[in-house]
């Protein structure tokens, strides 16, 4: 049987402590995206840059999130650190899956390999319901920048994923988190890891990637420093299990 655990706390602070061997690390950083002046680094929360209701879904108050302040250069450093620290976990030809925007892309690309993991490669995930925008191309992809700690073996029995995934951010009140990826992207990411294998997600949000992992008979290890989305990811966890 599959088994979770969460801990709530930062995860530079957390990961040193961890032990545990881990088959793969699928993470959302918060991107700072919205770090490159002065200005929008200081005056935007993550609500204000991500959501256009400000948070507000059906009545419901999305919580904020901190952390997504820094502009390019500490944004590297500090994906650097969070990495190398999944990277002392993972097992030799584990993998490290993690989101970005286009903006983070090439910053992120470079954090993977200060931390030691080696490049396999960028998939896209395709939002199709992002909005058009007049004018201009449309704005619904973002980015899975992966490797791997060494070389991979595929095993006698392997998986076959695409490189293009596709699907929406949950709407209405099946959304509980500004920044959460669609449960039917994560189960098809999680399936890296081998059957009874353990998913590590350093920001493990609303728990989503926690979510398909148990569904997938994957373990989970998250880190959540929010104490409010810690509250709902415990929920949505022991709900899957």
């Amino acid at each position: 049987m599959p088994e979770w655990t969460l801990h709530q706390g930062d995860a530079l602070s957390i990961l040193p402590t961890l032990e545990s061997p881990i088959d793969a690390v699928i993470c959302d950083p918060p991107y700072n995206s919205g770090g490159r002046t002065m200005s929008s680094r200081t005056t935007r929360t993550a609500r204000q840059k991500y959501m256009t209701s400000g948070g507000r879904n059906h009545g419901f108050d999305l919580g904020d999130f901190t952390g997504e302040n820094r502009d390019q250069r500490s944004y590297l450093a500090w994906l650097s650190l969070i990495l190398s620290q999944t990277y002392r976990l993972t097992r030799p030809g584990g993998a490290a899956l993690v989101f970005t925007d286009w903006r983070q892309l090439a910053t992120t690309t470079d954090a993977l390999q200060v931390a030691g993991y080696t490049w396999r490669g960028i998939a896209v995930w395709q939002k199709p319901l992002a909005r058009p925008q007049p004018g201009r191309l449309r704005q619904d992809c973002e980015f899975i920048v992966w490797g791997s700690n060494g070389a991979m073996d595929p095993g006698d029995d392997p998986v076959y994923l695409p490189g293009h995934f596709t699907g929406s951010q949950p709407r209405g009140s099946d959304r509980v988190h500004i920044t959460q990826k669609p449960i039917e992207v994560m189960r098809q990411l999680v399936k890296l890891v081998p059957p009874e294998g353990t998913v590590l997600d350093p920001f493990a949000g609303s728990g989503t990637t926690g979510a398909a992992a148990l569904m997938e008979n994957r373990s989970f290890i998250g880190i959540e420093q929010s104490a409010t989305y810690a509250q709902v990811a415990r929920a949505r966890l022991a709900q899957c299990e």
